[in-house]
């Protein structure tokens, strides 16, 4: 006779697993309600000295940001910033995870030698790219002109499309390593023997791609422009330390007005409500971006 489960037994088991979840959550609620509560709490104040408790305020430090232009064009920068950053290193990312999929001498090296460029830290990125975009004494000028793209140097920092495109350019060459390796991970779980069987019935490798690895990615795709777009948005550190929101205004994203009304203008409570109103944007957006990119069930 077939012996009958142990009730007690399992019992025990979701006791455990209560206990083994109950330590991350409890940390995962400490650092995001705690730091939002206390944004909120301060966006509702007038403070000026950081550290002490200004008077209340209610909801006079939203409506001063909500109407001032320079909320709204440093969120317009963001939406660039955004797209800019999503579409370059999808492409930079998708390219080389097709690449690095396939079979060939050294696969495993190139593997490892792409990811070098994520861990490297972000002073050193901010050092290298500084000095091969310097007008003077850079390298990327002379090859530029060498190859008859510019006939002199140009400054990729003196001014705000320039500046942006370049930002851009080294955010995505930073971050599209950790894209491609995700990417690489939802390529390998595609099965060859559809491949195989696609291949003889003569569908090419354009075909072969849009019918078959292109709809099978689109899970991982879906995950990976969600928390990249949050990632993007929030990105100060490259921004500030190559050229802190200029010229003119034309890199100032979000994160950098926040932290220029709260360190350099002492404006806690204006700041503390700009990250409020964004953090509600990009929870909103994180919603539309999961209901319109999920691929959605078709009624029999």
């Amino acid at each position: 006779m077939a012996s009958k489960p142990n009730s007690s037994g399992r019992s025990d088991d979701r006791r455990i697993a209560v206990l083994l979840l109950a330590l991350p959550l409890g940390l995962l609620a400490a650092t995001l309600i705690v730091p939002m509560i206390s944004a909120i709490n301060i966006s509702l104040r007038d403070i000026r000295v950081i550290g002490s408790d200004g008077p209340f305020a209610g909801f006079d430090n939203y409506a001063r940001v909500l109407t001032d232009g320079t909320f709204w064009h440093a969120l317009g920068i963001s939406v660039v910033w955004v797209v800019g950053n999503a579409v370059v290193q999808t492409i930079l990312a998708l390219t080389a995870a097709l690449v690095l999929n396939e079979k060939f001498p050294g696969v495993r090296v190139a593997r490892v030698w792409i990811i070098l460029t994520w861990i490297i830290p972000t002073v050193v990125v901010v050092i290298i790219w500084r000095w091969l975009l310097s007008p003077s004494g850079g390298m990327v000028n002379p090859l530029l002109i060498q190859l008859g793209i510019i006939d002199r140097p140009m400054g990729f920092f003196a001014s705000g499309p320039a500046a942006m495109t370049s930002l851009i350019l080294i955010n995505s060459w930073r971050w599209f390593p950790f894209v491609a390796i995700m990417l690489l991970a939802g390529l390998q779980r595609i099965p060859n023997d559809i491949y195989e069987a696609a291949a003889v019935d003569g569908a090419g490798a354009v075909a072969r791609f849009r019918a078959i690895t292109w709809p099978l990615l689109q899970p991982t795709l879906l995950v990976l422009t969600v928390m990249g777009t949050l990632l993007s948005f929030n990105v100060f550190d490259i921004i500030w330390l190559l050229t802190a929101g200029g010229p003119a205004g034309g890199t100032e994203t979000l994160p950098v007005l926040i932290y220029e009304t709260a360190f350099k203008a002492y404006r806690m409570g204006d700041a503390a409500a700009m990250s409020v109103v964004a953090s509600v944007l990009m929870i909103g957006l994180a919603l539309v971006l999961l209901d319109r990119l999920a691929p959605k069930e078709t009624g029999r």
